[in-house]
């Protein structure tokens, strides 16, 4: 039996763009779950329903992430490539922060997992700039 596909949409301001994204992933059986605002300072593994974590308490130290985020969970391979053309041919603009979740980014607050991705497309970009 296959693991329940879920999706966590973080960020998405646009309320059109975001039931867009739900619709395609709805006809594709993945489950959809936009976090609010403050999630950041969850675990990944808490925000993505699993078991053996609990809520952390809300601190605000002002962070704000302007970017828009996907987190992908049980999504791997062709079913990945499936997904994502999927949002492409349903007329999705490009989301530039995606990441698939692994036994290690569970244990990681959405935050981290943000500004590690942030951490590593700047990288590329500027691997992009010297080739």
């Amino acid at each position: 039996m296959n693991k329940q596909e879920q999706v966590l949409l973080y960020g998405f301001l646009d309320e059109d763009k975001t039931e867009k994204i739900a619709k395609i992933l709805h006809r594709l059986n993945i489950r959809t779950r936009v976090l609010p605002e403050e999630a950041w300072c969850q675990k990944v593994g808490f925000l993505l329903g699993m078991k053996g974590f609990k809520e952390a308490a809300f601190e605000d130290d002002g962070f704000v992430f302007p970017h828009e985020v996907m987190v992908m969970q049980n999504i791997r391979h062709k079913r990945l490539d499936q997904v994502l053309m999927a949002l492409k041919e349903g007329g999705v603009p490009h989301i530039k922060f995606k990441s698939v979740v692994t036994p290690f980014n569970t244990l990681w607050t959405l935050r981290r997992l943000c500004e590690t991705m942030q951490k590593e497309h700047a990288a590329m970009l500027e691997q992009e700039e010297k080739e």
